[in-house]
């Protein structure tokens, strides 16, 4: 059977697995890809096409399509990426002789200032975690352990509770790709992982007492994860957000994400420094935080340059 004649949900299945066993794509890169690429092929579809005879202009149309419909120029950029990946993959099978996508150029991503929070603004979340009327050192050390080390959501909950094990300063990360990083742990991070593995043991004792399985898991959960999910976490953190008098939708796991790299950056941290931090692949990534610098070196100007000190004589 020729390319032409497989389907497309041969198609998909085939890329997938190569992104999963090739380059080991996270799964939410290939849930990502799965979406992006089942729209387009829809799109398609109805227009009496299919992934082995679609044209560059095709393409383009699609996503003029897309521009009409009004997606952001950051899901438009992730669609195109997600469609070359694909050609370049059927052209690296053979199953087709040309790539009509290689030479698209997607729309210009902006480099849109991120959302962040005040030190006094963390701290009151804080607070509002310590405070919980249930879980209480389970949420004190979420909190604890997101603010203090930057790290992803889906980083933070699906952590094994064997890199936690003997009090480290150090916290072994696996991140995007599967490409681990060391993150250091300040000394309240410290404390409330402390506190919160003995509450945790303890539950897990009982368990086991019950003949049920240990978690592997730090922060274990009964669902189908075996861990503590992302919207889980997230709904407790507008739980807090609520409760510290912040507006809950000027609050996410990410913005908690850019309030510590913002922090580190302003308390004078190298960017390189913060890139190996957050686990950004490229330094152009995380360059958007300059913005912080730019500020202090107006501030520094403002508050030390002798033309801009007010003179005596200024009214």
């Amino acid at each position: 059977m020729s390319a032409a004649d497989q389907p497309r949900a041969h198609w998909l299945q085939a890329f997938l697995e190569a992104q999963a066993a090739e380059l080991d794509a996270a799964e939410n890169t290939r849930q990502a890809y799965t979406r992006d690429l089942t729209a387009f092929g829809d799109w398609l579809e109805a227009r009496g096409a299919h992934f082995a005879t679609v044209t560059r202009d095709q393409i383009e149309d699609y996503l003029v399509t897309c521009a009409a419909e009004g997606l952001a120029p950051a899901t438009r950029a992730r669609r195109l990426s997600a469609i070359k990946q694909l050609f370049r993959f059927a052209f690296d099978e053979g199953w087709r002789s040309d790539d009509p996508a290689s030479r698209i150029a997607g729309p210009g991503r902006p480099r849109n200032l991120p959302r962040t929070l005040t030190l006094a603004e963390v701290e009151a979340l804080l607070d509002a975690a310590r405070n919980s009327a249930r879980d209480r050192t389970r949420n004190t050390c979420l909190m604890e352990l997101l603010y203090a080390t930057g790290m992803r959501v889906s980083e933070l909950v699906a952590l094994p509770v064997s890199a936690a094990r003997g009090d480290p300063r150090m916290l072994l990360v696996r991140g995007k790709g599967n490409k681990d990083r060391m993150v250091p742990l300040s000394d309240p991070a410290r404390a409330a992982l402390v506190a919160w593995l003995a509450d945790r043991d303890a539950a897990e004792d009982a368990a086991a007492a019950r003949r049920k399985p240990r978690s592997p898991y730090l922060f274990p959960s009964r669902g189908k994860a075996g861990h503590l999910t992302r919207q889980t976490f997230h709904g407790l953190l507008k739980t807090w957000a609520a409760q510290a008098g912040l507006a809950p939708d000027r609050v996410s796991p990410h913005v908690l994400r850019h309030a510590f790299a913002t922090h580190l950056l302003a308390g004078g941290a190298d960017l390189r420094a913060i890139q190996t931090l957050l686990g950004h692949a490229d330094l152009g990534t995380t360059e958007i935080y300059t913005h912080v610098l730019e500020e202090r070196l107006r501030d520094l100007v403002l508050e030390h340059h002798p033309l801009a000190v007010d003179s005596p004589g200024d009214a």
